[in-house]
């Protein structure tokens, strides 16, 4: 497990060129049929909502694709920064075209982040001190971005994608004819830490004989995770999954678990409401 705590020019670039292809398309006709000359403007954005804030560069990028020239005067917020409703996040002076051009792109790639990173943070202040995890279930084409904007929000990276990080999940288990030989296969070409997912007591008792490093409790009711816990006793490390809500905390936090992966920070985060205005 491992945090994607930055973007990288190329990253970031390669999201605006898409993004903006895709709106832009052959031209802005509204725009371009309005404006009979391009002169400068500056239009300020604000959070409607008390929001953690994540993907202030990627916004900035936006505008300069549009217009090198364009510049970011005022406060300089970073990700992750906490604001309030009706707080100034960013101004962006540059050309009018532009401005107009680049506001839907810039606003739902800064909405969408942001929503992913203000309901983690929720996630991880109410779960304290058990660490939150996200998962894959993120938008294709997407997932270094969702995942940069857990990170924002103070939650932790799990694997990113099926290449860096061993679990072995129901239908492996299926396929291999068991838990048991599932870790045997893995175990006999792989020296890494192996996590091993669960449904019940049965299973755990399996995974704990084998010696899985890290035993993923799934869609277990709290009874049930408190007598998993029990048996496994600190020979691996424990994460719960499966729906988990943030009513669901404050009873899983208490249960002795290492880790809670989250789908729905990433598949059901709501986009902030952000405006930017001239």
């Amino acid at each position: 497990m491992g945090q994607i705590d930055s973007l990288t020019v190329e990253q970031m670039d390669g999201l605006v060129k898409r993004a903006l292809e895709e709106d832009l398309g052959s031209g802005d006709i509204t725009t371009d049929g309005i404006l009979s000359q391009d002169d400068s403007a500056t239009a300020v954005v604000t959070a409607k909502e008390s929001m953690v804030v994540c993907g202030l560069e990627i916004f900035r990028r936006v505008f300069l694709c549009l217009d090198p020239k364009a510049t970011f005067p005022g406060i300089l917020l970073e990700d992750g920064a906490q604001v309030s409703a009706q707080s100034e996040i960013i101004r962006v002076s540059a050309k009018t075209s532009a401005l107009l051009k680049g506001e839907r792109t810039a606003l739902n790639i800064l909405q969408r982040l942001s929503g992913i990173a203000t309901l983690t943070r929720k996630y991880v202040d109410a779960a304290r001190p058990v660490t939150i995890l996200d998962t894959r279930k993120t938008t294709p084409g997407l997932r270094i971005f969702e995942k940069y904007a857990v990170h924002c929000g103070g939650g932790t990276n799990h694997r990113f994608g099926l290449f860096d990080a061993i679990l072995i999940k129901d239908n492996h288990i299926k396929i291999a004819g068991g838990i048991t030989s599932a870790i045997q296969r893995i175990r006999s070409h792989y020296s890494g830490k192996v996590e091993v997912e669960t449904t019940n007591l049965e299973e755990v008792h399996e995974a704990l004989k084998m010696s899985a490093d890290i035993i993923m409790l799934d869609n277990m009711a709290p009874q049930i995770i408190k007598k998993a816990v029990s048996l496994i006793d600190g020979k691996s490390k424990i994460e719960v999954s499966g729906c988990v809500t943030l009513d669901d905390l404050n009873i899983l936090k208490e249960l002795g678990i290492d880790y809670i992966s989250v789908g729905a920070l990433t598949h059901s985060a709501r986009s902030m409401d952000i405006s930017m205005n001239f």
